[in-house]
């Protein structure tokens, strides 16, 4: 027998309110795994965009002449590896100072690693090992693919 005084939830209302939070949960998942995704894509952008300006500015003082005689033959004026630009190199005409370009290689937010995928002007646009001459261009190591089918590795 129930007092008048007594309060709490049937077996009924607590059921219906669990239904309710499941399917509400059900649909908020979705969004936020494409949330999480589309951030991750944001930050490959940005960290591409990066990496590819430091090789370009390097590019532009080796072609001015800023950089001396230290190039290595046939390396076309770009760098020899990622790490050149974070380390820096002698500027012609300077004894003690460097210019870098990058303080530090950034993240691949898709395989969270620094390690990024490189191509010299001799390799394939769309080759997957690196000749070892020079950096011309960078590219995600993933597998993964976007929404619209392109893989991350072609961005």
């Amino acid at each position: 027998m129930r007092r008048k005084n007594q309060r709490g939830l049937s077996l009924v209302e607590i059921i219906v309110a669990f239904t309710i939070l499941m399917m509400l949960t059900a649909m908020a998942v979705p969004m936020a795994r494409y949330k999480v995704r589309r951030e991750r894509e944001k930050d490959l952008r940005i960290a591409l965009r990066e990496l590819r300006s430091a090789i370009d500015r390097y590019k532009d003082d080796s072609d001015g002449g800023k950089l001396g005689i230290q190039q290595k033959i046939g390396s076309d004026g770009y760098p020899e590896n990622l790490e050149v630009l974070v380390n820096g190199v002698k500027l012609a005409g300077e004894i003690e100072k460097k210019k870098r370009y990058l303080r530090r290689i950034p993240k691949d937010p898709f395989t969270n690693s620094t390690e990024w995928g490189m191509r010299s002007m001799q390799d394939d646009p769309k080759s997957t090992s690196w000749g070892g001459q020079h950096v011309f261009d960078v590219y995600s190591k993933t597998t993964e693919r976007a929404p619209d089918g392109a893989p991350y590795a072609e961005w």
